[in-house]
């Protein structure tokens, strides 16, 4: 069985809708809401079709999709600019000290403090592999080709990248982050929030979230223990981020406390090392890479091999469609 990923199209809503139900809570950019779904595949649509060369206000929805089928089995996000229709929320994670010179003693206490120093960043998001799908390393085709499609695309991201990770989520679907902290100036659960926040975006944040910081001392244990910490099924994405060159550098979500993964555009490994060359011939030998072609809702990325010289093996031209003469773009898996 042969995957590759495409740009997301109006006929995948359903399919789109399923797997979000199985996200699990606390999955803003997939929302198990069939309207909201919608409209994110039409603001992608629109998004592909744009002939802006510059970060903008843009979502970029892909899918991994069975070659034979057509069957979607996950989806990968990538926004070109954040915090351009409402500001982009975070909470820094920082130091308040003070010094007694009658004790003789510093106090260093950490505090959270509501931030929009993102704003204006290309964020990463939305991957999510359906369970069937799960083995053969397909996710890391789905998150690794979001990163080809921005170095074929690179005038259309900013200089700084970041990729917000799930936070702990109880057994009940809450969030102990949520509870301990905003849940007591809204008044609403962490589901109802996190719903809300993933259909009417963020700006009731700005509107009853207190702008004075938070001493972390202060928060009920539940709280304090998860600050910074990513839901157990993120760990492995973690991980790729990591590889990839992000670093977590204390900012974590409003919602859930996950933590926020930020990079330099440029330096993410598989945009600074992806190489593009022409397409010479088919051969089947070859390294083991990702290989990528085609422009906006033409992009399309496979699993295959690269030989020297600018060859690749037949299913993988077959799959993205490609022949001699057309430009491709690869990195080593």
């Amino acid at each position: 069985m042969s995957y590759v990923i495409r740009a997301a199209k109006p006929g995948d809503l359903q399919s789109i809708y399923e797997m979000a139900k199985l996200t699990g809570g606390g999955f803003t950019n997939l929302p198990p809401d069939k309207k909201a779904l919608g409209a994110k595949l039409e603001r992608a649509e629109a998004s592909f079709a744009s002939d802006r060369e510059y970060p903008a206000d843009e979502l970029y929805l892909m899918v991994l999709a069975d070659s034979e089928t057509d069957e979607v089995r996950g989806t990968c996000q990538i926004f070109g600019q954040v915090g351009q229709r409402w500001p982009f929320y975070s909470y820094r994670i920082g130091t308040d000290s003070k010094h007694s010179e009658q004790l003789g003693r510093t106090f260093h206490a950490q505090i959270l403090m509501l931030s929009n120093d993102l704003n204006g960043a290309s964020e990463v998001g939305g991957l999510f592999l359906h369970p069937a799908a799960r083995a053969g390393g397909l996710g890391l085709l789905l998150a690794r080709s979001r990163y080809l499609f921005i170095a074929r695309h690179r005038a259309r991201f900013a200089d700084r990248i970041l990729a917000e990770l799930r936070g702990v989520i109880d057994e009940a679907g809450g969030s102990p982050f949520w509870d301990g902290v905003a849940g007591k100036f809204f008044g609403m659960s962490f589901q109802e929030a996190d719903q809300f926040n993933a259909v009417h975006g963020n700006q009731f944040i700005a509107d009853l979230m207190p702008k004075h910081p938070v001493y972390v001392a202060m928060l009920p244990e539940s709280a304090r223990s998860v600050i910074g910490v990513p839901h157990p099924s993120g760990r492995a994405a973690m991980r790729m981020l990591e590889n990839e060159g992000f670093a977590f550098e204390n900012y974590i979500d409003i919602f859930d406390g996950g933590p926020t993964m930020t990079a330099r555009t440029d330096q993410v490994a598989s945009i600074r090392d992806a190489r593009h060359v022409e397409l010479t011939g088919i051969a089947e030998e070859g390294e083991d890479a990702l290989i990528a072609t085609g422009r906006l809702d033409g992009f399309r990325c496979c699993f295959g091999k690269v030989g020297a010289g600018g060859t690749i093996d037949a299913r993988s031209a077959d799959l993205l469609g490609v022949a001699r003469g057309d430009e491709i773009s690869w990195i080593g898996r």
